[in-house]
This record gives structure tokens, C-alpha cells and sequence, in this order.
């Protein structure tokens, strides 16, 4: 195994000195964290369902955001179904979610089938007035909100 000479650690290079700590710009806050400092609450022990229902609380009336856009502002972009199962549990939430302004990628309506009628869904989002045909909201891209450059 190899040696280095600074602090005689087995194959791995020296550590880098670290510049002057003063001059570093502090690093920008991720969503989760601008999240959590604007909950009234101040709590850092949120579940993952509670931030995703806050940031869906955050989507203006009019436009529309998808479960993608949500991970990936809160920073696991992978987890577009688990922001779908947290949208299921939006009856059991404290405080009111408008679940119905979170779509799939494409614009469509897939979490209609969880209102009751299904076509609830489509009314919610024109009453906020957003035009849908055939399951799909029409200008998706036009009216697509994107949590991590709004929040």
C-alpha cells in the first residue's frame, strides 16, 4: 500500500489545504431548506410527504407543476412516485393541498382517477383556469411552474 508523506494516511492523496474560510461565499440554501425556514413551525424533522405537500401549497392558482418538478426540487429527482403517493394522502394532510395542480411530465391529468367523480380534477384546474382537452392541460410548457427556480 502506498504511503502518503503529509499525514501518513494508505492510498489516499493528502488532504487540500483549505483556502481562507472569510472569502467563501456561503453555499445557497437547497429548496428543503428555504422550505423548512418558511414553515411557521421551523422544524427540521418534516417527512418527505409534508415538504412535498408544502411546495404543492406553493403552486399559483392558473398554473401547473408535475411530480418530477417536485423530487427535483427537493432534491431526489428519482422520486416522482413517491411525490404521486404523497399527493395520495393529501385528504389526511393539516392543511389544505391543491393536488389537482400536479401532473404527470407530458400535462396529463393522471391522478384524476383519485377524485371523486374523476373528472373533478379537470374541473378544479379550469375553475383555476387552466385549459384542458382530452386529459391534457393545453400550453402545458406556457403554464408549467417550476419549484426549483420559483422557490
Amino acid at each position: 500500500m502506498a504511503r502518503t508523506k503529509k499525514n501518513n494516511r494508505p492510498g489516499r492523496p493528502p488532504k487540500k489545504a483549505a483556502g481562507n474560510p472569510a472569502r467563501k461565499s456561503p453555499a445557497p440554501a437547497t429548496t428543503r431548506e428555504r422550505l423548512t425556514a418558511v414553515k411557521p413551525s421551523g422544524g427540521k424533522d418534516d417527512s418527505f410527504f409534508d415538504l412535498v405537500h408544502e411546495v404543492a401549497r406553493q403552486i399559483p392558482r392558473g398554473r401547473v407543476t408535475s411530480y418530477g418538478a417536485i423530487a427535483a426540487c427537493l432534491g431526489t429527482r428519482l422520486s416522482a412516485r413517491m411525490v404521486g403517493w404523497a399527493m395520495m394522502a393529501v385528504p389526511y394532510a393539516k392543511k389544505p393541498v391543491p393536488a389537482h395542480r400536479v401532473v404527470n411530465r407530458n400535462g396529463l391529468l393522471t391522478g384524476k382517477h383519485h377524485y371523486s367523480p374523476p373528472e373533478r380534477m379537470q374541473q378544479l384546474l379550469e375553475k383555476d383556469g387552466v385549459v384542458v382537452k382530452d386529459d391534457k392541460v393545453v400550453d402545458f410548457k406556457k403554464l408549467f411552474w417550476d419549484p426549483a427556480t420559483e422557490l
